[in-house]
């Protein structure tokens, strides 16, 4: 951690040469308020207690659900992580924006990572023409390996620590386990011997960065972590539900492990702003980037992890897409729970109505901020997604939801399914014979909505 804290000392010794910094004991508030985003990796809509989980011990969360808005029926840009992620951060559903699946189709001909356009304007852009300070930890998942100003630093964070994989400008392969500062401005590599965790390795670039940033701005963070993902380089040993190792596959256990170890890393970045006195100046919102993973033989349904939705990530069916969320902003949002019908592009408008400021003209979302402080809340016509995994037409898959309907359409099948979500919440009656005029106005959304695009074989939709 040796580059790590040696930054924090420069940012440190920098701020400490003011002299009235160094007397002032009352942190001077800003005119706005603080925003923290704390995503998670594949974390399903019955992963926490707050949700319905049973096994799983998610005690923060809990209190972060109970003392905020816990939002039941919230949804990801889409089931899969790039095009999610790109749909929160540009306020534009999975029609519209550059990034529709993991990879696409390159000018180069190869099946490949495809970057946010520059025209595509960030969340963290956005708030950085406000006076924020932005920060953004972690996964980024929205540039290209071999084009730098593709990365987090390049798209409005001021300062930005993340990960990066595949071949770089010159050719080599990046390793994943090296974060970058700032581009390629500093590096610090992932030991997992020194930490529980991935994510404990990152929660101290924010815990640092908490205590560094600039006293008279507001800041906006966003703290992107990576459990449960299936997929991290090393897990460390640990005692977590230790006592289930004879009945649980070890795979299992360490799932329910790291998503208990990340109730306490957010407690401990909740207890930093506590400390700093940002609490009640800061709205925090908590969710996930799509539905559970069923990969490196982990079972979704060994914990119920959808909550028995049907369907998990890659899916469009409510399993795929609809998540957790919580909105916690101390003193200003009152416990309650909610049934608003929202989803990731909704984001951007409501941080835009935070700060005081007009959202891009790009987004296809509805600020809720009239919702978090108990004003009359505009309602959505209907929620777009789509999604492209591989180049085949079986990964072409698209939904709709216009308020108790939900229209779904899988490529290879052709036809177009329909459900009452009011009734029929895990989907499993397709009544689409039933009601022809509802399926017609689900199908001209969907051809409406999706707008072609070279990076995706499918975009514009399959029709017979």
């Amino acid at each position: 951690m040796k580059n790590l804290y040696l930054l924090a000392l420069v940012l440190l010794f920098s701020a400490c040469n003011n002299p009235k910094e160094t007397v002032t004991k009352q942190k001077p508030k800003t005119d706005k308020p603080n925003i923290i985003i704390l995503l998670t990796d594949d974390l399903g809509y019955g992963e926490l207690t707050s949700y319905g989980q049973e096994v799983i011990k998610t005690p923060y969360m809990d209190q972060l659900a109970a003392g905020g808005m816990r939002f039941t029926n919230f949804y990801a840009g889409t089931s899969v992580c790039s095009p999610s992620r790109a749909v929160l951060m540009t306020g534009m559903h999975t029609g519209h924006v550059n990034i529709r699946g993991n990879k696409g189709d390159t000018e180069g001909g190869k099946w490949d990572r495809i970057a946010l356009k520059k025209s595509e304007i960030t969340i963290a852009e956005m708030l950085k023409g406000a006076g924020y300070q932005t920060a953004m930890i972690g996964k980024w998942h929205l540039g290209v390996p071999e084009d730098i100003s593709t990365w987090a630093h390049g798209r409005g964070f001021d300062y930005a620590v993340q990960e990066q994989w595949g071949k770089g400008a010159d050719g080599r392969m990046i390793d994943e386990r090296m974060h970058w500062i700032n581009g390629q401005q500093d590096s610090l590599f992932y030991d997992y011997n020194e930490h529980s965790c991935l994510d404990d390795f990152r929660t101290n670039f924010a815990l640092d960065y908490l205590d560094n940033k600039e006293e008279d701005k507001p800041f906006f963070m966003y703290m992107s972590y990576r459990i449960p993902h299936a997929h991290e380089f090393f897990l460390s040993e640990t005692d977590l539900y230790k006592e289930h190792q004879q009945e649980w596959p070890e795979i299992e256990r360490r799932h329910a492990a790291r998503i208990t170890m990340l109730d306490g890393l957010i407690e401990k970045l909740m207890k930093k702003l506590e400390a700093k006195g940002e609490l009640e100046n800061t709205l925090i919102f908590f969710t996930s980037d799509n539905g559970p993973q069923n990969e490196n033989h982990h079972d979704y349904n060994f914990f119920n992890s959808s909550g028995g939705l049907k369907g998990h990530k890659r899916d469009v069916y409510e399993g795929g897409v609809r998540i957790p969320a919580i909105a916690y902003w101390k003193g200003t949002i009152k416990p309650s729970v909610s049934n608003h019908m929202a989803a990731f592009y909704d984001l951007m408008p409501t941080l835009a109505e935070v700060a005081g400021i007009e959202a891009p003209e790009q987004t296809d979302g509805l600020s809720f901020l009239p919702l978090l402080t108990g004003k009359e809340q505009a309602k959505h016509e209907f929620l777009y997604w789509e999604i492209q995994e591989g180049r085949s037409v079986k990964g072409f898959r698209q939904a709709v939801r216009m308020d108790d309907w939900k229209v779904v359409r899988y490529g290879d099948n052709y036809k177009t399914e329909l459900y009452n979500m009011k009734d029929d919440i895990y989907e499993e009656n397709d009544v689409a014979s039933k009601h022809p005029d509802i399926v017609a106005k689900g199908e001209e959304i969907l051809k409406r909505e999706s707008v072609k695009n070279a990076h995706w074989p499918y975009s514009g939709g399959v029709w017979k």
